[in-house]
């Protein structure tokens, strides 16, 4: 018998979000970040205003949790753009994408108080 895995779906960690899909905005994911899964936790470059999914060692802006990537890409040689939340939004943190080494519950904690301070809850 055949196995099959589903993986995440756009949007599917979004609870609630501000009238008029005012959570949302068009971002750029930074060419090298990889495979971006819908739901990744994600950090602002800040030189280049790109985006690239929030790392607890990161030293370039993107270790501050600041949106959450509504759709998936691939990011691993080019930039992408794509819709993530950005603020005004309540969301499911337990279908949430997180970078690797972000692995301890006090490292995600850090992240859901940086998302909170954009305005985005994690429940």
């Amino acid at each position: 018998m055949t196995v099959l895995t589903e993986g995440r779906h756009p949007g599917e960690f979004l609870m609630t979000e501000a009238n008029g899909q005012r959570s949302r905005d068009s971002i750029t994911i930074a060419s090298g970040a990889g495979i971006i899964a819908p739901g990744t936790v994600l950090g602002k470059i800040t030189a280049s205003g790109k985006y690239f999914a929030s790392a607890v060692g990161a030293t370039d802006g993107s270790q501050t949790a600041v949106a959450i990537a509504l759709y998936g890409c691939d990011a691993t040689t080019r930039d992408v753009a794509i819709a993530a939340i950005t603020r005004d939004a309540e969301v499911n943190g337990k279908i949430l994408t997180w970078h690797p080494d972000r692995d301890q519950a006090a490292e995600k904690a850090a992240a859901q108080a940086d998302l909170a301070s954009v305005g985005i809850i994690v429940r």
